[in-house]
């Protein structure tokens, strides 16, 4: 189980890190053979519509994705979608419809990977042992906030080199060795006559889970006052890129923090008031960055921030792996998969607009102050009388087999 375990977080981290590394280069890439500014947001656009789409299409493909084989055969098409761009940058022959066709296909590669693949990390944990697939999980989403951080860095110093389209070969060739580095993991295959849950079908009875989505995805949308506020601020003050660089870097040094000290954390805490302390005190690190904007105090908010959103991640994972198992985990990570892509795309639409209209600082106080708003209301909230599933939710801490 070790051996499954460690080749699917290396394949996760090894993949997420090209991906980031890539992500400097594409837009060059595509603004150099096209001439179009509108063109370099093409693939990311793209890709995002299969993945809010999911819950309609992808219903019976997400639960084909059971065993490390069938993760390749995803991640090899992920792959051929990658290589589309420099393959048609080599060829002189880069398209807006080409890269919406690549975006497309990657988005399709991802609806189902990002949440195939973290299913079966949890499958692997049960069979390890007790609390392993809550371990598993969060350092999955760790080694992703490790990618966030130096992968960036590594892909400036690459495209400052003159090495630009081979970033991208190079991130086809990764998501590719990824899924070959799944092969051997063992399926967890329900039998033929079960159904196939719906994610809203399986939040049923689970409502803990939900309100964690709420808290999480809140979040989400709120994310562009950090990111979109802070580069807007250093521009303002002429000094593009350093409060964005400030606050990414304390981000990413907290979500390291807050990994390593995670599962010690929700194993005394309870789920729900975890999750919604966490982005409660996400929203008060932003309000502070907006009412004291120093480099200082947005690299102190941002790591603090870092810590609590790996917590609420963390408890939000403890929710899904004790109370569910197979089919039913597997829609409801797509079901998490599906409100953090929502969630940010809309926030990110929605945010130039909105940091336009009211200013910088002042969205990042008020992004802040509606995160705090509902997550409070989250902690606060009716206790819901304990269903079934709550009640062997126990049952399965202490006997993983059953949540195989």
């Amino acid at each position: 189980m070790r051996a499954q375990a460690m080749a699917l977080l290396a394949g996760s981290a090894a993949g997420d890190l090209a991906f980031r590394v890539a992500q400097v280069a594409l837009p060059l890439v595509i603004l150099q053979e096209t001439g179009s500014v509108a063109a370099t947001g093409l693939v990311g656009g793209a890709a995002g519509v299969p993945v809010l789409l999911s819950p309609w299409w992808a219903r019976k493909a997400r639960q084909w994705v059971d065993s490390g084989p069938r993760l390749a055969v995803v991640a090899a098409i992920s792959a051929l979608a990658l290589a589309v761009v420099p393959t048609a940058a080599g060829l002189n022959a880069l398209t807006p419809t080409l890269l919406v066709v690549s975006g497309l296909l990657l988005g399709c590669g991802d609806a189902l990977s990002n949440p195939g693949r973290s299913a079966l990390l949890a499958d692997t944990g049960d069979r390890w042992g007790d609390g392993k697939a809550v371990l598993l999980l969060t350092w999955q989403d760790g080694l992703r906030r490790i990618g966030m951080m130096v992968g960036p860095a590594i892909g400036a110093l690459a495209v400052s080199t003159g090495f630009t389209n081979g970033l991208l070969w190079v991130e086809a060739a990764t998501v590719l060795a990824a899924g070959l580095l799944a092969c051997t993991v063992q399926a967890e295959r329900a039998p033929e006559a079960t159904a196939t849950p719906s994610i809203r079908a399986s939040l049923k009875g689970r409502p803990d889970v939900l309100y964690g989505w709420i808290a999480r995805g809140t979040g989400c949308v709120t994310w562009f006052a950090f990111t979109l506020g802070l580069s807007v601020i250093g521009a303002e003050r002429h000094q593009p890129g350093l409060y964005l660089a400030a606050g990414m870097t304390g981000y990413g040094i907290g979500s390291v923090i807050g990994t390593t000290i995670s599962l010690a954390v929700v194993r005394r805490t309870r789920p729900v008031p975890l999750a919604a302390v966490a982005w409660a005190t996400m929203g008060v690190c932003w309000a502070a960055m907006g009412l004291w904007t120093t480099p200082p105090v947005i690299a102190a908010m941002g790591a603090l921030s870092g810590v609590t959103v790996v917590l609420g991640i963390a408890a939000i994972s403890v929710l899904i792996t004790r109370s569910s198992a197979g089919a039913e985990r597997r829609a409801l990570l797509s079901g998490q998969s599906v409100v953090v892509n929502a969630g940010s795309s809309a926030g990110m639409l929605a945010g130039g607009p909105i940091i336009a209209v009211a200013g910088a600082e002042n969205t990042l106080v008020g992004a802040g102050l509606l995160t705090t708003l509902v997550a409070v209301l989250i902690l606060v909230k009716p206790k819901p009388k304990q269903c079934q599933t709550a009640v062997h939710a126990g049952d399965r801490d202490h006997h993983p087999g059953r949540a195989a």
